[in-house]
């Protein structure tokens, strides 16, 4: 019986540095810390990879959880720009906030970049932002119903 999502996992070349944003200025917590070094015969089978090694770290907002793995081995490809949301994969991660135009003001303050102002929905607003690495975060305030 599947019960529900648990959470989503963002790889990152700055672990600290997400951590931070995500914690530090979006108001996650930091709920464990742990990773692993190259020779985990465990870690290679689950992650499909050889000689990996990763720290990691799993962050709580209410009822909600993402992982954010930095591998050292192997060596990850390097980024081609920012992804766009219409690429193939998972395209971004979604925030409830109350006072959605607060929070882009406040963020937009903090140097996050948005792809523009809040935009007003049927049930309340949504607008699209850009953590330090360029994921796509998603911040959605429900005014109705």
């Amino acid at each position: 019986m599947l019960k529900g999502f648990h959470h989503a996992a963002i790889s990152t070349p700055d672990l600290d540095r997400l951590i931070e944003f995500y914690c530090g200025l979006l108001g996650c917590e930091l709920a464990w810390t742990f990773g692993w070094d190259r020779g985990s015969g465990e870690a290679d089978a689950l992650t499909g990879l050889q000689e990996s090694a990763a720290r990691a770290a799993m962050l709580r907002l209410g009822d909600s959880h993402l992982e954010l793995f930095e591998f050292s081995s192997p060596p990850p490809l390097p980024r081609a720009g920012e992804r766009a949301v219409n690429a193939y994969g998972i395209s971004h991660i979604c925030i409830e906030v109350q006072d959605l135009q607060g929070e882009y003001a406040r963020l937009s303050a903090a140097g996050m970049r948005f792809h523009c102002p809040p935009l007003a929905q049927d049930s309340g607003y949504v607008a699209y932002g850009r953590d330090p690495d360029g994921n796509v975060v998603e911040l959605l305030e429900f005014t109705a119903g």
